[in-house]
């Protein structure tokens, strides 16, 4: 047994398993090799890793084309959720979260990491051991190049087929499940990527009578329903620790809008009535920040709110 398990080039405890996304066969990782060196390729299949500028391809068939997503919306986004109240107080949540359910994780992987938004707070956030962020668009994963540091690895991929086993503590997947069918399938994936007891946060937008232009898109697939996204963690071999809805405070403000896109036809372009909900005085958007600031320093306190329009879960793995 400990021949299987020890690593071939090193003989130490593997940080868990890299799978070749050609045949599925178990690699053990080292602590201080990459995820993915380049000019990889599988001892048991031969299957050859394809890199673009030093971003390993797992999956280049879906690379770029509209799989949840819309790859051409990430040059808008990267610029805009910089400094939006929303994305803002979304990552002071994520950070406080992983700070108080995962204090002593150092190994983290992000499902969907974007153009790097979420991943730049959490890098700078302790010190890590190994940080990958993923993506299934490169051209988001490009962005995030040039934000994030040295230490940050990024890989493409298709979630639904996460080539790790039992090798990181803590994963994340922020506002990505709603875009993606199969996303009970990825919870699995996850699960299976995370060691035993590992820590899994996600962010989701919820409550289906919220569902707008944005979403559409967004290319969502659905807003979840209050505790969709509790019983599907627990069928995918999780158990829930804390969830919460946030953006309290905008539900109100959110109601309406909606409401409001209900009544006569808008014949503008549907991407441009989305931006609209970037696209505020800077007044505003100050306003704002005080308010889901405070919202969060309450969350982090341990206080659960019934109604949002985002909702936050921490799982562990069984």
């Amino acid at each position: 047994m400990t021949a299987i398990l020890e690593s071939p080039s090193t003989g130490a405890w593997p940080h868990g398993f890299r799978l070749c996304p050609g045949c599925g066969a178990a690699e053990p990782l080292d602590a201080s090799a990459l995820c993915w060196p380049p000019g990889w390729t599988c001892d048991a299949c031969s299957h050859a890793l394809t890199f673009d500028d030093g971003i390993a391809l797992a999956a280049p068939d879906l690379a770029n084309t509209i799989s949840g997503f819309d790859p051409a919306d990430f040059d808008y986004l990267s610029l805009a959720e910089l400094g939006h109240f929303w994305f803002a107080a979304r990552r002071r949540l994520i950070v406080a979260l992983a700070r108080k359910y995962a204090p002593d994780a150092r190994r983290f992987l992000e499902i969907g990491c974007g153009s790097g938004n979420v991943i730049a707070a959490l890098a700078l956030s302790r010190r890590w051991d190994r940080i990958l962020g993923t993506e299934i668009h490169p051209r988001g994963l490009h962005l995030a190049r040039q934000r994030l540091p040295g230490n940050v690895e990024l890989m493409q991929l298709d979630a639904r087929r996460i080539p790790f086993k039992d090798s990181f503590d803590l994963a994340g997947a922020f506002d990505v499940l709603e875009h993606i069918a199969e996303d009970e399938h990825v919870m699995a994936e996850i699960a299976k990527s995370l060691v035993r007891g590992g820590t899994f946060l996600a962010t989701v937008p919820q409550h289906p009578s919220l569902w707008s232009a944005s979403d559409e898109v967004a290319h969502h697939e659905r807003r979840y329903r209050r505790g969709e996204m509790e019983e599907k963690l627990e069928r995918a071999g999780f158990s829930v620790v804390f969830s919460t809805s946030y953006t309290v405070g905008l539900l109100p403000v959110m109601a309406l809008s909606r409401v409001l896109s209900r009544g006569a036809p808008d014949t503008r372009d549907p991407r441009e009535i989305a931006r609209q909900e970037f696209e505020i005085s800077p007044l505003i958007n100050s306003l704002l920040a005080i308010i889901t600031t405070a919202e969060v320093a309450m969350t982090e306190r341990g206080i659960r709110w019934p109604a949002g329009g985002s909702r936050v879960v921490v799982a562990r793995k069984l």
